[in-house]
């Protein structure tokens, strides 16, 4: 009979459809959660004027002053130094830890170093080093390191495996692993790390809203003063250092370019012994917990915990986690709005090489804004409230998902009689791209959560919000718990996206597409 040949053919259709039915209705619950949490959500406007402030900004970003080259140079030259520093040993960090990374423990570590934000790392170990630098290097290189263990590890494990096979027995590991393992990944490592530099620049400039000497540390005081002109002319910088990547991130240069950063910015610091033991084992420590000395206190410490603990649940932990949640849910929807809308600034199939150029420009400036950046800005324009974090997210993660979206467009090719305007967008591409576009999206719902949680140092309530407070007051184990509390959620939400990536038969490894 003819029909067993055709079983593979029509299990596979049936899986096509079936996932394709999946997305959509992942899709439609992702917006009905999004509007159910709408009523909670706090996204008023409560400047006098916005629409002045937003003209004086906007005339700013059209006439950059830069007057100041000294500190200009100064701003970039540390940024760059710390950028370069913290990747690197997140690189080397996290080349050990994929060594390892089948192993559960060591993905689980993996994921938790991750799910910290760059700003909470660096909240942390200011408390023990100081504004010195090697706290700013350690706050990239660690979640980098976590963010390169699981990259690198996933590419290890989709490398044909058949060299690894034809081994004479008997060969160890690590030498089967860099004959056969490594040359197979170390090409799509080099991309992906070289990505990863750009976005450490970024998180290195955002560290100077918090006081290190990063171009972040400027912006924020132009902002604050209202000179929007000197703030255009340092963002304008920082978005020409990572447009102009391709070009002065040569191979041959990196090791200048370290060893330089370490010149330029040695990571020094002058520990006190004493301050950080305390720190470790009293100030980090729960502080009904603090009087144990013995057997005997230990009960009566645990009966003045569990209040203290609910307390501490129902006044900041409940509230952050829910304000953290509803701000994801809202800018995960708005961000992919964004995507379907922007994607075809730089889709070949909607315009030509002008048009391209012009919206590669554009996404390029967007994506190169950090969140941390947008969100503050809009704070001035509209007051303390969601809507600049939610306008923020969206518009830094859109920008990046309707570039790989567009990038992924160029391999689709259309009828000539294909539908044109509106409907080619909806009939003819969406649905050719409604996969990828599926897949970017999720993968990037856990940096969405990362960066929400995050965005509450600028005061709105999420968990981002009590941490930073609990750190303002030195009650560093309130802090301890919080900072565990979104770890948590983070991993939740990571396990969540990749098992939905999987259920949908979506990639796995979103950047491979």
């Amino acid at each position: 009979m003819n029909l067993p040949p055709l079983y593979p053919f029509l299990r596979s259709g049936f899986r096509v459809q079936r996932s394709a039915q999946g997305m959509l209705r992942t899709c439609l619950l992702f917006v009905v959660l999004a509007l159910l949490c709408l009523p909670w959500a706090d996204i008023s406007v409560t400047t006098r004027d916005p629409w002045l402030e937003l003209s004086r900004l906007g005339w700013g970003l059209l006439t950059p002053d830069f007057g100041r080259p000294g500190e200009l140079i100064l701003a970039l030259a540390n940024t760059l130094a710390f950028a370069l520093q913290g990747v690197a040993l997140g690189v080397v960090g996290g080349f050990l830890l994929a060594l390892g990374y089948r192993f559960a423990l060591i993905r689980r570590f993996s994921a938790f170093i991750r799910a910290i934000h760059e700003l909470f790392w660096a909240l942390l170990f200011i408390q023990l080093m100081g504004l010195s630098p090697l706290a700013g290097v350690l706050a990239i290189a660690i979640p980098y390191a976590g963010t390169f263990a699981k990259i690198y590890g996933e590419l290890f494990e989709e490398v044909d495996p058949s060299a690894w096979q034809a081994l004479p027995s008997g060969t160890g590991y690590l030498s089967g692993f860099f004959y056969t393992l490594l040359p197979q990944a170390l090409r799509p490592m080099m991309i992906y790390t070289s990505y990863r530099l750009e976005c450490g620049i970024r998180s290195s400039a955002v560290l100077g809203f918090i006081g290190l000497p990063t171009i972040g540390f400027f912006l924020e005081t132009a902002l604050k003063q209202g000179l929007y002109s000197e703030a255009a002319a340092l963002f304008y910088a920082l978005v020409l250092v990572i447009v102009t990547m391709r070009w002065w991130l040569q191979r041959r240069l990196v090791l200048f370019y370290l060893i330089a950063a370490l010149v330029w910015l040695p990571p020094k610091v002058s520990l006190d012994t004493a301050l950080v033991v305390r720190f470790f084992t009293e100030d980090i420590v729960p502080s009904p917990l603090r009087s144990i000395q013995g057997w005997s206190d230990v009960l009566p410490a645990l009966e003045r915990f569990w209040p203290w603990l609910n307390q501490l649940w129902q006044q900041q932990m409940w509230a952050g986690l829910t304000h953290t949640m509803i701000l994801a849910l809202l800018a995960l929807v708005c961000t992919s709005v964004i995507t379907l809308l922007w994607f075809p600034l730089i889709s070949p199939l909607f315009g030509g090489r002008w048009r391209q150029a012009g919206g590669h420009v554009f996404l390029v400036w967007m994506r190169s804004a950090p969140e941390y950046l947008l969100a503050f800005v809009g704070l001035l324009l509209w007051g303390p409230s969601m809507l600049p974090a939610i306008v923020a997210l969206a518009l830094h993660n859109g920008a990046i998902i309707a570039h790989l979206v567009g990038r992924y467009s160029e391999g689709i090719r259309l009828r000539e009689d294909a539908a044109t305007g509106i409907n080619r967008h909806f009939y003819e591409v969406l649905p050719r791209i409604f996969r990828p576009f599926m897949a970017f999206t999720l993968y990037r719902f856990e940096i969405i959560m990362r960066e929400t949680a995050m965005l509450g140092i600028l005061g709105i309530p999420t968990l981002g919000f009590y941490i930073d407070s609990a750190f303002s007051e030195f009650r560093f184990d309130r802090a301890l718990l919080l900072l565990l509390l979104t770890a948590m959620l983070n991993m939740l939400v990571d396990g969540m996206a990749r098992s939905l990536r999987q259920r949908l038969h979506l990639s796995s490894q979103p950047e491979s597409l």
